[in-house]
């Protein structure tokens, strides 16, 4: 079984990397980007029987840091 976890910066916190990004695409000539927050994906294989509590725990405890970020977990098939 596999889960996927986006891992996103809560709205208000700076994104130098997002930042430098969009810097980067304007120099690139796409000026229609109006901003660009950065994230993670992280790409779980799990054992059989892996409940979604136990998943948002390793969210909290390692994969996102829930001060500045919000993580979503995404189970795939």
């Amino acid at each position: 079984m596999k889960a996927r976890v986006f891992v996103t910066l809560k709205s208000g916190v700076l994104d130098p990397q997002g930042r430098a990004i969009h810097h980067a695409l304007k120099g690139l000539g796409f000026d229609g980007v109006r901003d660009v927050r950065a994230g993670k994906l992280i790409e779980l294989e799990l054992a059989e029987g892996t409940d979604d509590g136990e998943i948002e725990q390793m969210c909290r405890k390692l994969l996102a840091n829930t001060v500045i970020e919000n993580f979503r977990v995404e189970r795939l098939g």
